[in-house]
């Protein structure tokens, strides 16, 4: 098979039953639709040609397809996956729908088979509160360096409310740091709403000043700060990775297409077909490159920029190139 022959997938594996031990970055060459792996001397190195996002660092949250993950199960996704260039995983569940059951150490076994890498997992409170020794043992299983949560940090919208569930967050990330595992929380809009006691208090902050920034990490969701800010105007969501890079670990790269008709300010739409600064943004970053940026659709499987087709697997084809292309 020759070179232009092969998938980036296919040369893993081909790579993987070889009697030569290399690593993943030194062995993948660039291949049709596959992103050069990021070189010896680092990820600010890989963000080469004024990259704001190292090809070795673009990752999926799963949710986005998570028809595809139903449908046709992991080993399915994740070559299509690895045949795109995505380089990252980011869990929204483990089970596969009608495939059938699967266990973690399966899962890690495909995740290896094609070149990924598991970076977060998004479990809910309920699985952190009750199950937390067993999620991160699955999360060391996968690999992942962190595992985090999508819901709000709680439904009680006042100054005690918050500081009650980052005192609950502070417990769960001492036990993750324990295990080698960063705890992170991934926002919506609503956390960017002021407290209803005190209403010049902003939520997020009250959380973010009130949990240990060595045990607990955020994940912007890029997209529902900027609703944020429309609903809940005062501040600028840049400010807050640029102030703290070193608790912003994981961006969720979601794009928005404006529209004064939702009360949100923007429709969720593919990467790169909206109206959200994201090379700016991505610009004013401190020490970029250095954290993973994560495509996330929530409508992928619905909706599709004509005249693509619905296919959540070419909403994610196109937002990786999209994102592969952004420059500083």
């Amino acid at each position: 098979m020759s070179k232009s022959q092969m998938t980036r997938r296919s040369l893993i594996k081909a790579l993987a039953t070889s009697t030569v031990a290399v690593g993943l970055g030194a062995a993948v060459a660039p291949v049709a639709n596959a992103a050069p792996a990021p070189t010896a001397a680092g990820p600010l190195a890989a963000a080469g040609n004024g990259r704001l996002v190292p090809p070795g660092k673009i990752g999926i949250q799963l949710y986005s397809i998570r028809d595809k993950v139903s449908s046709l199960g992991f080993r399915a996704v994740f070559e299509q996956l690895a045949d795109i260039g995505y380089s990252e995983i980011e869990f929204a569940g483990y089970t596969q729908g009608q495939v059938g059951a699967i266990t973690p150490e399966e899962i890690r076994q495909l995740l290896d088979d094609n070149g990924l890498r598991a970076v977060g997992s998004h479990v809910s409170l309920n699985a952190l509160r009750n199950d937390l020794p067993r999620q991160l043992e699955i999360a060391n299983i996968l690999g992942m360096p962190h595992v985090g949560t999508a819901n709000a940090p709680t439904n009680v919208n006042t100054v005690d409310g918050y500081r009650a569930a980052a005192d609950e967050f502070n417990a769960w990330g001492a036990q993750a740091s324990a295990a080698g595992l960063k705890l992170y929380q991934h926002n919506h809009a609503g956390e960017f709403a002021f407290a209803t006691d005190q209403p010049e208090v902003r939520l997020y902050d009250v959380f973010f000043d009130n949990t240990d920034p060595r045990h607990v990490f955020l994940e912007m969701d890029v997209y529902w700060a900027f609703v944020g800010q429309y609903r809940f105007p005062g501040f600028e969501p840049i400010d807050y990775v640029r102030n703290n890079p070193h608790r912003y670990p994981l961006l969720h790269l979601k794009d928005g297409a404006r529209n004064e008709a939702n009360p949100n300010g923007f429709d969720i739409i593919e990467f790169d077909a909206g109206d959200l600064p994201y090379r700016e943004f991505l610009r004013a970053t401190k020490a970029r490159g250095t954290r993973w940026g994560i495509w996330e659709q929530d409508n992928a499987p619905t909706t599709a920029v004509p005249p693509n087709p619905v296919d959540s697997f070419g909403n994610a084809r196109r937002s990786y190139t999209s994102i592969l292309g952004l420059r500083g």
